[in-house]
């Protein structure tokens, strides 16, 4: 087993190769300690190379309703106020702590998504 960092895109799509081979590999065994190192280089090297943008808070808030099944109308019952719901989608309204909060706890959504600054229309 012969590990190199990876530092250029030719080391990425060998590692990435190499993770192929190695998936199915068992836990505690030398293919398995070298697949969990690879995966751990190929983290690092994604984290710098390709970085995932923030979501937008009102688009994370729409995606995580669409995985729970829920509508408008059930997030207006969750916030006590349905034409409130209109005014944060429609971008009129910011979100409140309070809205931020109930949304943490019953949405799942991070707090630190939330309270990113968001363009509001005016």
């Amino acid at each position: 087993m012969e590990i190199n960092p990876i530092k250029t895109e030719k080391d990425y799509d060998l590692a990435l190769e190499r993770i192929n081979i190695l998936f199915d590999a068992k836990p505690n065994t030398k293919e398995g300690d070298e697949l969990d190192i690879l995966v751990t280089l190929v983290e690092k090297y994604e984290q710098i190379h390709y970085p995932i943008p923030e979501p937008d808070p009102i688009e994370a808030i729409k995606f995580m309703m669409e995985q729970n099944g829920l509508t408008a109308a059930d997030l207006g019952v969750i916030l006590n106020s349905r034409s409130r719901v209109t005014e944060i989608f429609k971008r009129k309204r910011a979100l409140t702590i309070k809205q931020i909060r109930v949304l943490t706890e019953t949405l799942h959504i991070p707090a630190s998504t939330l309270i990113r600054e968001y363009a509001l229309e005016q």
